[in-house]
């Protein structure tokens, strides 16, 4: 039997997944399919493991999440899984692993669908491995718009159609599955900003280049009064701008420093409580909005995590 592509996706598309392909007979694979058409029986993901637990009285069973840029896959493994399993539950948390596994799905009543992995390997990675993922996945998160766009504008499209495109035989069989079961009125924007973002996740904090557009004639020896007068104007400006946009980042700075040194003061094995750290840094000046957006932006550059909802802990 065939082995089936481990398909590179974030947990964004993911988790947005409602539709399965149930296979017929014992040996039949199953699969899911996203709403860009990725059509998924194993996956390679590779993020940071924020937390193990185990959901079992014997421990057979843990669970784990591992977080990426978009969002969050929840990982299942079991006695039958014996190697990954010890192996999760001796990693160190927060670390980056890369996990190949199987899609697993979970529909508890009728109109909610949950997905899951089960892992066949597991390994820790470093953070140069966990970027190029990141990259390639966006490569192909963008080849599965494009194909879906594509597919979109055909009256009636099928799997030679896109294959024509340039298309593997595996995407554009996902594509039609999905034009048939989430139609075309998928939100193709909500998946363009998961890319730009998992992009801007690899160079936190970098400053946006200046365009500079060079002259290619020469101006005028003398330039009248008035111009002058506009050009100085306009340097003034962009120079007070500029100076703004100093203070702000300055300013930002100060204050991951300041909820850092917060959080790093009173957390203990579990962590910082949310509210706790909100009310220590309001006595320090700042206000909840700012506590708020400091703490997200110290998530993104994976100095601080969050192992369950309402604590922090720093890496």
């Amino acid at each position: 039997m065939k082995r089936e592509t481990a398909w590179k996706i974030f947990a964004g598309e993911f988790n947005d997944s409602t539709y399965e392909i149930k296979g017929e007979g014992e040996m039949s694979p199953s699969y899911i399919v996203s709403p860009l058409g990725a059509k998924i029986n194993r996956v390679f993901i590779i993020g940071v493991l924020t937390d193990v637990e185990n959901v079992s009285e014997s421990g057979e069973l843990v669970r784990a999440h591992i977080s990426d840029p978009t969002g969050v896959f929840t990982i299942y493994s079991g006695q039958y899984q014996q190697d990954v399993t010890d192996a999760l539950s001796n990693i160190e948390v927060p670390s980056f692993v890369a996990i190949v596994g199987k899609v697993r799905t979970y529909t508890p009543e009728e109109g909610v669908f949950y997905v899951s992995v089960r892992p066949e390997r597991i390994m820790e990675v470093n953070a140069q491995t966990r970027d190029k993922w990141i990259l390639e996945t966006c490569k192909n998160t963008k080849e599965r718009i494009e194909a879906f766009f594509e597919a979109m504008k055909m009256n009636n499209p099928d799997i030679y159609s896109i294959k024509k495109l340039g298309y593997s035989k595996e995407l554009s069989e996902g594509i039609l599955e999905a034009l048939k079961n989430y139609g075309k009125n998928v939100d193709l924007n909500r998946y363009i900003v998961l890319i730009q973002e998992s992009l801007q996740y690899l160079v936190p904090g970098k400053e946006k280049a200046k365009e500079v557009k060079e002259e290619k004639t020469e101006k005028p020896k003398e330039i009248k009064k008035e111009e002058k007068i506009k050009e100085n104007k306009t340097r003034k400006e962009e120079t007070k701008n500029d100076d703004k946009d100093q203070e702000d980042e300055d300013e930002s700075i100060e204050n991951e420093k300041t909820v850092l040194e917060v959080i790093k003061t009173i957390e203990g094995e579990e962590g910082a409580a949310w509210d706790l750290i909100t009310e220590k840094c309001e006595k320090k000046g700042l206000n909840s909005d700012t506590i708020e957006e400091t703490l997200n932006s110290l998530m993104d550059k994976g100095l601080i995590y969050e192992p369950i909802l309402g604590t922090i802990k720093t890496t």
